[in-house]
């Protein structure tokens, strides 16, 4: 009898540490949650967040629920090679993000080596999924193709200004903008100037004295929010007359609020807003009554979490070999961002990018517009 009784007590224990064991698929949303961009790491956590709340409402992913963690990277490769290892300890499956390319890239190295999937909403540079990696996907378009758009843009409205080319020396940075040159140039329109700066800089008088010396009537600009609004407001204020045009890295409303009314008629390229699609309204609305807009990344990031479960679903296992090769196989998968099917790559087949200009919205404030 005591015997039987030492047996139930040992399998109620083992249940219990079992069930925990068993119960969570554990998932990584990575950003910058912190810093200067922290914008963009909202967007992705709250995103990712929403999205694991709804799935875990309709009893997870094979009858697992999903536990997420939340890791910051400040936009720093180094200190996103220290979240991929935290990860990779804690017993993360499957990671969303990064934002930044320079992140993702040598984080997804760690991934790749350690059996963890990684699906970025935002990173765009074509190496991300360009080197052979069986474990990188993307919700998000490639810069070749954004920088195609933005040339033949330029050639076609803007075809007799003289245009600066300036970038932030990052791989998403400066590899926008050169996709943006080559486009650019192959159309027939030569920049005047192609300068870089430095991530962080914030005295740009000397850079626009070099543009009004060379009579620049539009920037473009490859990088993000928080020096395109320094550069903007800076160049309204010492008297350079120039249209501003970037692409997927100033869409926060935070460049408004840095560049001031002087943001009004910038121009920049992304994704069809998913915020404006008829089946996404009640889910628009849930995250506007909790006081966070969902824009940019925001939803890009729901629907990576979406692919993961749909995957899994189709593959009936949550092991990330299986869930990759179904993501490659088994798709298209129904998203707020539509159905999405990926290539051999981890490159999903989207709707291409559109131009979207900065105005006032009727509140008073600013925010971009589909062109």
């Amino acid at each position: 009898m005591k015997k039987t009784l030492l047996s139930a007590v040992a399998l109620t224990a083992l249940v219990a540490f079992g069930g925990n064991a068993w119960a969570d698929v554990m998932f990584g949303v990575a950003g910058p949650i912190t810093g200067p961009n922290a914008a963009f790491g909202a967007q992705l956590q709250k995103g990712a967040e929403a999205a694991v709340a709804a799935i875990n409402a309709k009893g997870g992913i094979n009858g697992e629920q999903i536990k997420l963690e939340v890791g910051d990277d400040v936009s720093d490769p180094k200190q996103g090679i220290s979240v991929a290892n935290k990860f990779v300890g804690d017993g993360v499956k499957f990671v969303i993000g990064h934002f930044n390319s320079g992140v993702s890239i040598p984080a997804s190295e760690v991934y790749a080596e350690n059996n963890i999937v990684e699906i970025t909403p935002a990173a765009t540079n074509p190496k991300f999924t360009e080197r052979g990696l069986w474990n990188v996907f993307r919700t998000c378009g490639r810069d070749d193709q954004q920088g195609s758009i933005a040339g033949a843009y330029i050639a076609a409205n803007f075809k007799d200004a003289k245009v600066a080319v300036v970038h932030d020396k990052t791989p998403y940075g400066q590899g926008l903008a050169d996709e943006t040159k080559k486009a650019m140039n192959a159309a027939g329109v030569k920049e005047v100037m192609y300068e870089g700066i430095n991530v962080g800089d914030k005295d740009f008088s000397a850079l626009i004295a070099k543009m009004k010396e060379a009579g620049v009537t539009l920037i473009y600009w490859g990088g993000l929010h928080t020096e395109a609004g320094l550069i903007i407001r800076q160049s309204a204020d010492q008297g350079l007359k120039a249209t501003m045009m970037s692409g997927d890295g100033i869409v926060t409303d935070e460049l408004a609020a840095i560049a001031g009314d002087a943001v009004a008629g910038t121009l920049n390229t992304f994704g069809p807003d998913p915020r404006l699609i008829p089946a996404n309204k009640e889910l628009v609305e849930k995250f506007r009554a909790q006081g966070f807009e969902p824009e940019a990344y925001t939803l890009y990031a729901y629907a990576a979490v979406q692919v993961v479960a749909e995957a899994a679903t189709a593959a009936k296992t949550n092991d990330p070999q299986a869930v990759a090769k179904a993501m490659h196989e088994s798709g298209p998968f129904p998203t707020v961002l539509g159905d999405l099917a990926y290539d051999a790559k981890g490159d999903p087949k989207l709707p291409g990018y559109i131009m979207y200009e900065w105005k006032k919205k009727d509140d008073g404030k600013y925010s971009w517009f589909p062109k």
